[in-house]
């Protein structure tokens, strides 16, 4: 699991853990739970268009975020930012053999949110079960800034570890 930055962070340690299950015995990993995970890409969403100008997350920080963080000479639509380029990794197939589970959490007015569900869409396409939960009035990690969200956001949660056990 992990949030934000930590949400792209586990969705990358995810697909890289597809090809050494058998090294982690006896750990089984059963899913991942990304919430708000941060991605990005070169060509703007609808969603980051309508809150560009969020006090939280707007897209020009985000820009910025990535130019610091990816390797040189590369762009936002590199596999780390953006995990829907090229139809995304060849790898989400393998997660879904292995019937691992996706929890993506987000909040609708998070600038990020169109590519959340681009991605969670992608997982689906490629043959992983993916549970959705998005937040009507939420912005980029609203669960981690203000402690009355956090109860719906740790109940579902909870459902969704009993329901890989």
């Amino acid at each position: 699991m992990g949030t934000s930055a930590g949400g792209n962070l586990a969705y990358n340690v995810g697909l890289r853990s597809v090809d050494s299950v058998s090294d982690l015995s006896p750990l089984q990993i059963r899913g991942l739970i990304l919430h708000h995970p941060f991605f990005g890409g070169e060509e703007r969403s609808e969603s980051e268009i309508r809150l560009m100008n969020d006090q939280v997350c707007p897209p020009i920080v985000t820009d910025v975020m990535w130019d610091l963080s990816l390797p040189v000479g590369v762009d936002r639509d590199h596999e780390y930012s953006n995990p829907t380029v090229g139809d995304g990794s060849e790898k989400l197939e393998k997660i879904g053999r292995l019937r691992w589970k996706v929890m993506m959490i987000g909040g609708e007015d998070d600038p990020m949110i169109d590519l959340q569900k681009d991605v969670a869409k992608l997982m689906k396409k490629k043959g992983v079960e993916v549970v959705e939960h998005y937040t009507g009035g939420h912005v980029h990690g609203a669960e981690i800034r203000d402690p009355s969200k956090r109860k719906t956001l740790f109940l579902s949660i909870k459902n969704f570890i009993f329901s890989v056990l």
